[in-house]
């Protein structure tokens, strides 16, 4: 019963790895939410799942906050040389 989920679950980490643009802390908070789904109560595949979701999410927040700060900038003429 593990193995079929760990072949499973590296086969969707390996397929979306190949689209890095999307992937921006997926892995960090795969492995992240993989430890503590596993010490919670042996649901590492489901805590890895739960933690790469969360962590697209966190950096999509910063990557949006960071554009803005960009175009802050260049609205009050201090543009980044």
């Amino acid at each position: 019963m593990k193995s079929p989920l760990l072949i499973l679950a590296a086969a969707l980490l390996l397929l979306g790895g190949s689209s890095s643009a999307n992937a921006k802390g997926c892995i960090k908070g795969a492995v992240v939410g993989g430890v503590a789904g596993h010490y919670a109560g042996h649901h590492g595949v489901l805590g890895a799942a739960a933690g790469c979701l969360y962590g697209r999410h966190h950096a999509k927040q910063q990557e949006k906050q960071q554009q803005q700060q960009q175009q802050q900038g260049q609205v009050n003429g201090q543009g980044k040389l």
